[in-house]
C-alpha cells in the first residue's frame, strides 16, 4: 500500500493558524501539543493546538506544494475551510 502525505491546518489556542505537511495528521497534531522539540517552533507557544482540516495526496510532492497554497490564504479564508470540513476517518 503506498503512503499518503497530507496538507494540513491546525487551530492553535489563541485563534491562529499553522499549515503543514505530513504522513500521519494525527501523530503530528501530538508532535505540536507535546512539550518534546518534535513539534513547530511557532505551535509551541499557541498550545493546545487542533487538527481543523486536512487534505490527502498521493505523492508527497502534491502535498507539499497545497501546503504552500493553504499557507497563502487569509486567516479568513483559512478559517472559512476549516469551519466547512467534513473530517473523514484518517
Amino acid at each position: 500500500m503506498e503512503k499518503k502525505h497530507y496538507a494540513y491546518i491546525m487551530k492553535c489556542a489563541d485563534g491562529s493558524y499553522y499549515c503543514g505537511y505530513t504522513t500521519d495528521p494525527v501523530r503530528r497534531e501530538n508532535e505540536h501539543n507535546s512539550g518534546t522539540r518534535t513539534g513547530a517552533k511557532c505551535t509551541r507557544s499557541r498550545r493546545p493546538v487542533k487538527l481543523a482540516y486536512y487534505e490527502s495526496f498521493g505523492t508527497r510532492s502534491e502535498a507539499m506544494k497545497q501546503e504552500c497554497t493553504l499557507k497563502k490564504l487569509s486567516h479568513r479564508q483559512k478559517e472559512e475551510l476549516c469551519k466547512n470540513f467534513q473530517n473523514s476517518e484518517l
